[in-house]
């Protein structure tokens, strides 16, 4: 699904159609009914982690927004010029616009890759106006034009993938919502303390967690303390740190968890830098074959006992676990 940057990069686009209404709508979605947009205004737009909050109101005033102040943009939101809203942002590790197709790297189904709307249809009144979106295996969000299928299914079919909501607006342009996981709240849950794309983000919190007596690539993948953070950073600030994704977190010495941190930041704010500067981002593990030094890449899935096991990739030379196991030593290339 996609990670913090990409959904940075998705709220930086809806953002741009803040103060104008609702006037059609559309879309696939059977819990959440389109209907219930039409004539609507967006008033704010908020982003957390992986997630994304729109707030919807009946008239065109704009609500207080003493509480749940809007996340700090960083440079590359600074920068970004209007212009930018017309262009269209896919997944994060892969070009592919079908939704019904499957990524690699999720072995246990996590419900994810086919989500749905829940939490009723339509706001609950005035109370409920937060419209939270999580994304799903290959969920984007589409600005003024709408996704093509780049390869064939399964099945051989070329059909275009369906919206799960579409949202025209009055200024002329129009969002489409693309596997999502909608709802309706009260209000954002919005923590910068947790979220690894803030400048409010808790490194003694992060490092606590780390420090726990479990492998570290455990820990990453827990939203409560690393927001945003998704298997492509997971498994790219492992090798940058040198860390063996097993290395249980308390084995591990202050520095080496500091420079994991280091790496979960720098390599995310990078990536995000590069979403708005049309660049590629380089990865060094991820998915490879061999690393940068020329290693063998070993790959398995890893994750918590009854929990969801996600590929992981790793050069046994670059990251020696903690402690040693003679049994993982690869081949030295």
């Amino acid at each position: 699904m996609p990670e913090g940057p990409s959904v940075r990069k998705y709220h930086h686009l809806v953002s741009g159609f803040v103060g104008q209404q609702v006037i059609k709508t559309g879309g696939s979605s059977k819990m959440l009914t389109p209907a219930s947009f039409q004539s609507l205004w967006l008033q704010d737009t908020q982003v957390h982690g992986k997630k994304l909050f729109l707030r919807f109101d009946p008239d065109e005033e704009t609500r207080s927004r003493g509480n749940n102040p809007l996340p700090e943009p960083l440079e590359g939101e600074r920068k970004e010029e209007a212009g930018d809203q017309k262009q269209a942002v896919g997944s994060d590790s892969q070009k592919i616009s079908d939704p019904s197709s499957r990524s690699p790297e999720l072995v246990v189904p996590s419900g994810d890759d086919d989500l749905e709307c829940f939490g009723g249809g339509s706001p609950g009144g005035d109370a409920e106006r937060w419209l939270q979106v999580r994304f799903g295996l290959f969920g984007s969000v589409w600005v003024n034009e709408f996704s093509r299928t780049k390869k064939a299914n399964r099945k051989g079919d070329w059909r275009d993938p369906i919206p799960r909501l579409v949202l025209y607006f009055d200024g002329g342009g129009f969002l489409a919502f693309y596997n999502c996981q909608m709802s309706w709240s009260s209000s954002p849950v919005v923590k910068p303390n947790s979220d690894i794309l803030s400048e409010k983000f808790h490194r003694g919190q992060a490092l606590e967690a780390l420090g726990q007596e479990q492998p570290v690539c455990y820990t990453l993948l827990d939203q409560r303390y690393f927001s945003g953070l998704g298997n492509i950073i997971k498994n790219e600030a492992m090798y940058r740190a040198g860390i063996h994704p097993l290395s249980l977190g308390s084995l591990l010495s202050p520095l080496q968890l500091d420079v994991l941190v280091d790496h979960v930041v720098e390599f995310s704010a990078d990536w995000l830098q590069g979403k708005f500067q049309g660049r590629q981002q380089h990865m060094q593990i991820y998915q490879k074959e061999q690393c940068p030094a020329g290693h063998r890449v070993m790959k398995e899935a890893f994750g918590p006992p009854g929990g969801f096991q996600r590929l992981t990739w790793w050069c046994p030379q670059c990251q020696p676990k903690l402690p040693p196991d003679k049994s993982e030593q690869g081949p030295i290339s």
